[in-house]
């Protein structure tokens, strides 16, 4: 099967094709949101970090999540980001470098911290970070958008989480 591969421009920064191989609408985008997160985390750990992360990203910019889902009976559900999210892991000392490198790209980043997971709310959260030097940032997770080569570069070595 051919696909179609004329492209518009969205208002997200990214293109669509009109027709993909399946026959449904082909999204492109020019940006990447990636999640790296310790090795070392239990399963709980994993998914509390992403999704503080994931939060992070979600409100970093207006356009970037999308509008509400209905259901077939007509009850609405909160929207989500417009775009994937990868999920990668790397061990402490790569994710502090992608951490360095991000910051060095300019490129926007939300950081989890091991002490995030003692305390119990977000002014809390905020204080914990505050208190630590950047290069001591006992870091469990990170998230970034931005355009995807850059993202490719400064996450190199992490590892797909699986």
């Amino acid at each position: 099967m051919h696909e179609n591969t004329n492209t518009a421009e969205t208002d997200s920064g990214s293109s669509t094709d009109s027709v993909g191989a399946t026959g449904a609408e082909v999204v492109r985008f020019d940006t990447k949101v990636v999640v790296v997160l310790r090795d070392d985390l239990l399963p709980w750990q994993e998914l509390n970090v992403t999704a503080f992360l994931t939060s992070g990203i979600a409100t970093s910019e207006s356009g970037l999540v999308g509008e509400n889902y209905r259901d077939g009976d007509g009850n609405d559900y909160l929207p989500m980001l417009r775009q994937p999210v990868l999920v990668m892991t790397a061990d402490g000392a790569l994710l502090a470098k992608v951490r360095e490198k991000a910051l060095g790209r300019g490129i926007p980043l939300a950081v989890y911290t091991q002490e995030l997971f003692s305390t119990g709310h977000d002014a809390a959260n905020r204080e914990a970070v505050a208190s630590v030097a950047a290069e001591d940032l006992n870091l469990v997770g990170i998230a970034l958008r931005g355009p995807k080569n850059a993202v490719d570069r400064v996450v190199k070595g992490a590892r797909m989480h699986g």
